[in-house]
Formats: structure tokens, sequence, C-alpha cells
């Protein structure tokens, strides 16, 4: 049987607001609008799978970029 990856079964849009790369665009504009810093970590939900904070996150190896 074959495992299907859960993002190939949403929408095109929907895989392109949850990507890595509109996170840390995300980010960025958040970064500018409120001065301060942000991180894009890793959630580990296949259908979210990054999010934007600006709390350190407690876990380091889930940060995977942070925005100063």
């Amino acid at each position: 049987m074959m495992l299907l990856d859960p993002l190939d079964l949403v929408s095109p849009l929907r895989a392109r607001l949850a990507s890595f790369d509109h996170a840390y665009a995300v980010a960025l504009r958040l970064r500018h609008a409120t001065g301060r810093l942000h991180y894009v970590v890793q959630t580990r939900d296949p259908l979210q799978p990054h999010r934007v904070t600006d709390r350190r996150p407690p876990q380091p190896d889930r940060m995977l970029a942070m925005i100063a």
C-alpha cells in the first residue's frame, strides 16, 4: 500500500501558502512592520509544516530561520 503525502491531497494554493518560502516572506513583512525578531519554525504538522512566531522556539532544532 502506498502512503500519500498529506500535501498531495490539498489544493495548490494551500500547498503554496504552507511552504517555507511563504512563511519566510510573512516573517520578513512582520519584522518590518513590528521591528521585532521573528522566527520560522517547523511544526511537524503536514498541513501546516511551517509557522511564524515572535517567540524564540523552546526547541532549537525546530527553528528554520531567524529574521533579524
